[in-house]
């Protein structure tokens, strides 16, 4: 009886876990469609730049997808803040940027984090994808 009781608590958790996914998903997809930021059309972009620069092995690649994917969902949360209150947007921008270091270094060898970190784009042109991660 403990055993289903624990089953169906684990099962009820999982159903929990899968639809606050969902949830941050909905929201990131609403946030990009009012500023029209495609979170996912942006990540296949910056991996088709990353993934050759930092030499990513195939067991890399879906990591470092998921964490870029998450940064421009979160990005595009607070993107809108970007005109209405610039030092608001640096604030949260920079501590999202911070975590989107620390979670990379987390994937990527230290060779690695230090090539991504170089590049970086010396000003936030529109046509270089990787300003979105910069900037």
């Amino acid at each position: 009886m403990k055993k289903i009781l624990i089953l169906s608590a684990l099962i009820l958790g999982l159903n929990f876990a899968s639809n606050a996914q969902g949830i941050l998903s909905k929201v990131g997809s609403a946030a990009a469609s009012a500023t029209g930021f495609d979170a996912t059309s942006l990540t296949s972009g910056i991996l088709g730049k990353l993934a050759p620069a930092l030499s990513l092995t195939p067991a890399q690649k879906p990591t470092v997808t998921t964490i870029v994917k998450d940064f421009l969902v979160q990005k595009a949360t607070i993107i809108a803040t970007k005109k209405t209150d610039p030092a608001a947007y640096q604030s949260k921008f920079g501590k999202l940027a911070s975590g989107l270091k620390s979670k990379l270094g987390t994937a990527l060898t230290v060779a690695q984090l230090a090539k991504f970190t170089a590049l970086k784009p010396a000003t936030n042109t529109p046509s270089n994808v990787l300003s979105q991660l910069f900037y």
